[in-house]
Order: C-alpha cells, then structure tokens, then sequence
C-alpha cells in the first residue's frame, strides 16, 4: 500500500478506502465471510468522477472543438481501452487483491478489471481527499492525451459530389430541404440531394449545412466513392 501511495502521488487518510479500491469482487466472494468490502461500489462513483473532470477540462481548454467532437474526446478518453492504458502506467496490476482463481487466470492483466479497477480508486480519492485530489490525479494521465489529440480533417462531402457531378455537363444538382423539427435551441433539419430529378441521398443534422453534408456523403456512398 506504501509503495502504491508513492506511485500515485497520493498518501490516504482513510487506508481502508485505499484497499476497498484494490479489492475485486472474486477475493471478497472467496472470503464471504469476513465481510470484505469489493470495489464495485468505488468503480460507480469513480466513472462519474472521470466524466465531470475530463468534461469540465476539455470543456475549458478546447473552445475551439464542437459539443460532437468534444462528445467524441471524452469518450476516447474514459473508454476500458483508455483506462486500461492507464492502469498498466502505474502497474496497478500488480497491486491488486484477486481471488486464487482470478490470480491463476492472469487476472491481474485483464483490461475489464484494471480499468474498473482504475476507476475504483479515482473514487476512494474523492472521497478521501475531494476533488482537487482526484482532478490532479486523473489529469496526469487525461492531460497528455488531450494535448496530443488531432481532431480529423474535416470532409467536405458537397464539394467532393459537386466535382463529381460536373464531369458530365448538364446534370443539375439541387440540396431540398423536406423536415424540420424541434425547438428552437435544438432544431433538427433533413436535406434530400437530387440529381436532376431523382433522389440521390438524404440526411439530417442540427444545421441545414450538416444535413447537406450528410445527404452528400450518402450520395457518395451510393455511387461507390
């Protein structure tokens, strides 16, 4: 428990929460009865815990990504692959408390367990020493992520169809608008392209410009590009 404190950068007030984390559910079924507190209840708070920081940060230092692309970010970052590359930074496999069985079985190593794991002891963290406690510990892992993060190169589908369109002179591309709905800080629109009189594509989007991109890139999909 010392050397684990040392890794994480953080001494526990409270040890017991501490080791309620680093506890999977296989080691207290194996020893019913001591009572022996698992980390499935820990695991539930730190998932939260998780979401409002990285929310709260990339909410912060991203201005310039829409509310998709940071929907995007944060679900990269608090997926069981993430978590899972987490967790094998600070060995935390090493450190946790496994059934005989779950041992055998490696475990120690599985992604499922050591980002639940992971998650479990952003939570005892929080509850030991609050927020700030947990942001910092989160964001040293978070942060370098966030940082390196390319968004993808934005697909201008329209431009892409129109070009191809114009390679046969005297076709006659037309976006129609055909539905809008909802209120009015969240509308949605759909856009149906034709090509000349037939229905190529459609598609929908909270912009009459996301709808038309969309109709295009199912255009393009329908034509093979």
């Amino acid at each position: 428990m010392e050397e684990f404190q040392k890794i994480i950068g953080y001494e526990f007030k409270n040890k017991e929460l501490l080791t309620e984390a680093l506890t999977h559910s296989s080691y207290a079924n194996e020893h019913k009865n001591k009572k022996i507190k698992c980390n499935e209840r820990l695991e539930f708070l730190g998932d939260a815990v998780l979401s409002i920081v990285v929310s709260d940060y990339i909410f912060k230092n991203c201005p310039h990504l829409p509310e998709g692309e940071l929907t995007k970010l944060r679900a990269s970052l608090v997926c069981e692959k993430s978590l899972f590359q987490f967790a094998k930074k600070i060995n935390l496999g090493n450190y946790l408390i496994l059934s005989k069985g779950e041992k055998n079985s490696h475990g120690d190593e599985r992604p499922s367990i050591l980002s639940d794991a992971f998650e479990a002891v952003i939570a005892a963290i929080y509850l030991d020493g609050g927020i700030e406690h947990a942001r910092k510990h989160i964001l040293r892992f978070v942060e370098p992520e966030i940082l390196n993060h390319k968004p993808k190169a934005f697909k201008d589908y329209k431009t892409t169809l129109q070009e191809i369109v114009q390679k046969n002179p005297g076709e006659l591309l037309q976006y129609c608008l055909v539905d809008e709905s909802g209120p009015d800080h969240n509308k949605h629109f759909v856009v149906e392209v034709h090509l000349n009189s037939n229905v190529i594509g459609k598609g929908g989007g909270k912009s009459k410009k996301e709808a038309e991109q969309q109709a295009a890139r199912q255009a393009l999909e329908l034509m093979g590009y």
